[in-house]
């Protein structure tokens, strides 16, 4: 039986064509030398991903800006959705890519994690963008994040979704404190929000990263998580089951979805299922 494990996978891409005050990641223009080291590491990987048959494999991209405006990772996305020991391959993307490449991939395995951004993309232009995907039968989920002055717009956007797309919440970190109203308002757009509201303690206690899930950069270094910078080893040397195995973690706390989805306390694997990686919770729940 195929071993299961989770790849979130990061490239040197590290430009973006969005510019949102709040977002963590780099906000650099596109450089030549860049967009060809992380066109040769996105290869490198998809033939690493194309040859590990003995795995059953979730991926998730999450890159540092922007990766669907390149047309190395939409036919990236597509060519590894139809490879049977992929259970899901996804990423984190604005959705403002050109989005043809779904009608040439697998959608019972491929997965979009869409942020929305109000100052960079209207409501309407937005909807009608996720209306078309959910159309073509395109596995999603779409959030935001929880600025105060957005809910009023986010409760819209919610409105006007197709009810079976999951909507998923990111509290504003740091500065926000989320009470009352506004914090059951939010809350009933995410049922999940109130765990993204505090860091997590999570020194010695289990995790799943390192174990079942692992972070590989585009050299090929593995890490237990985007976290945690200790190197376990490298995709492309050795043998990968061999440094895998339960470990505690070593970070006081863990505020970020990508990290703390992996903390079995908090059974999130058992909630989302497959499409833990891509934030997609079953429409009921």
């Amino acid at each position: 039986m195929s071993r299961p494990l989770g790849i979130l996978w990061r490239g040197p891409l590290d430009s973006c064509n969005y510019g949102c005050g709040y977002c963590p990641f780099a906000k650099r223009g596109p450089r030549r030398g860049m967009l060809d080291a992380d066109r040769a590491a996105l290869a490198r990987f998809v033939a690493w991903v194309e040859s590990a048959s003995a795995w059953s494999l979730e991926i998730l991209f999450t890159p540092y800006g922007e990766a669907l405006v390149w047309p190395w990772y939409r036919a990236a996305l597509a060519r590894i959705s139809h490879l049977p020991h992929v259970r899901r391959v996804a990423v984190q993307t604005n959705g403002s890519a050109p989005m043809g490449f779904v009608e040439g991939a697998e959608l019972g395995r491929l997965a979009l994690w869409i942020s929305w951004h109000p100052s960079e993309i209207s409501r309407a232009a937005f909807v009608e963008k996720i209306g078309a995907l959910d159309a073509r039968g395109v596995r999603l989920s779409v959030g935001a994040v929880a600025l105060p002055e957005n809910l009023a717009e986010v409760e819209a956007l919610r409105d006007a979704l197709p009810p079976r797309v999951p909507m998923w919440i990111n509290a504003q970190k740091p500065g926000v404190r989320y009470v009352g109203e506004a914090l059951a308002r939010w809350s009933r757009l995410d049922p999940a929000f109130p765990l993204d509201l505090a860091p997590h303690p999570t020194r010695g206690r289990p995790c799943h990263t390192g174990d079942t899930v692992i972070s590989v950069d585009g050299a090929g270094t593995i890490r237990r998580c985007h976290f945690v910078d200790d190197v376990l080893g490298n995709l492309y040397e050795g043998d990968v089951a061999a440094i895998l195995g339960p470990r505690p973690c070593p970070r006081l706390r863990c505020d970020c979805y990508i990290g703390y989805a992996h903390l079995p306390e908090l059974g999130l694997r058992e909630l989302y299922g497959d499409d833990l990686l891509v934030r997609m919770r079953p429409a009921s729940r």
